[in-house]
């Protein structure tokens, strides 16, 4: 479970969620994953560098800037929410050549928003190595332990966690 206010920034998620991903695509995803970068933290700092709410480099915020400059700032939660979506949003376009599950996708979107795609994209090819189906999510969790310069159990539990926090703030979804 998370502390704080429940609904703090729900509007920003949904809004960004809808404009990168579409009306039907559920923005709780990207809220559980602020939750779990961050707490929904504006002022958290990664010791890597990493920040806000989002934990996004300021090398990867520019990127994003390019694309988007009314992006202004990373230390806006608004920026730093929306950015990190976008980001989700690059990832997914380049995984769509995976042929997987829309939920084994995702899996790849976020564990490459975590460990970056190159090293996700090694785990694949190391998965294909084992005579594993390198397009589905478990075969890159069985493959991880192989692959070279990856904190691998650290990129798997932020996956947990996050399906851990999205199914609490399904559940919480009630009538007022």
């Amino acid at each position: 479970c998370y502390a704080g206010d429940t609904s703090r920034y729900d509007d920003v998620f949904s809004k960004y969620s809808k404009r990168f991903f579409g009306p039907g695509f559920d923005w709780r995803i990207f809220k559980a994953q602020g939750l779990a970068e961050s707490n929904l933290n504006p002022e958290a700092r990664s010791w890597v560098g990493a920040m806000g709410i989002m934990q996004l480099m300021p090398s990867t915020f520019k990127e994003v800037q390019s694309a988007n400059p009314e992006f202004t700032d990373l230390n806006s939660p608004e920026w730093n929410i929306a950015a990190g979506i976008y980001y989700d949003r690059q990832q997914w376009k380049t995984w769509s050549k995976n042929e997987s599950t829309a939920d084994d996708r995702l899996r790849f979107v976020l564990g490459s928003y975590n460990a970056g795609r190159g090293t996700i994209s090694r785990a694949q090819k190391q998965a294909v190595a084992l005579n594993l189906d390198g397009n589905l999510w478990p075969s890159i969790e069985q493959a991880a332990p192989s692959v070279t310069k990856w904190r691998h159990e650290e990129t798997l539990h932020y996956l947990d966690r996050i399906e851990e926090l999205y199914s609490e703030l399904s559940q919480s979804e009630g009538f007022e």
